[in-house]
This record gives C-alpha cells, sequence and structure tokens, in this order.
C-alpha cells in the first residue's frame, strides 16, 4: 500500500482527489475490512470497569475463511 495510508486521517491529502481518494478511504478504514487478499482478520474488544475487572474479548478468523471465527474471552483484575 502507498505509504500515505499509514498517515490517514489527514485532511490534506482526503481534500486531493476526493473522487479517486473516498472509495479508498471507505473500504481500507472501516470497521470490517473486505478485499481480495487483504482485511480484517481479528477484532479485539478492552473492557475495564471502574472496579479494575478487565473483559477481553477477540475473534478470530480461522483458515482465513471468512465464514469461520474463533472467539475467545478472558476475565481477570488490575492490581492496584
Amino acid at each position: 500500500f502507498p505509504t500515505f495510508f499509514s498517515q490517514l486521517p489527514d485532511p490534506a491529502i482526503e481534500d486531493q482527489g476526493k473522487d479517486y481518494i473516498r472509495p479508498i478511504l471507505n473500504k481500507y478504514a472501516a470497521l470490517c475490512v473486505r478485499c481480495p487478499d487483504y482485511g480484517t482478520r481479528t477484532n479485539t474488544v478492552v473492557l475495564i470497569d471502574s472496579m479494575g475487572r478487565v473483559t477481553f474479548t477477540e475473534r478470530n478468523m480461522i483458515n482465513a475463511d471468512v465464514n469461520q471465527w474463533k472467539t475467545s474471552t478472558y476475565e481477570f483484575k488490575l492490581h492496584s
């Protein structure tokens, strides 16, 4: 990918060639990217409550199959 993708969102870049760059930004900046040979393979959520309890949930694609996912959840308490 061009190096400018690592700097996004950059308003100066977004304003240049809006008709060209906007579809690219939307495709690669989505929550769940689906493109040939590139895409989201893992989603992670970390929740921490006021008592220091942590819930870490991760969803991983299995064997590069968009229809097969494994979800793992871990719960623990932060030491104070």
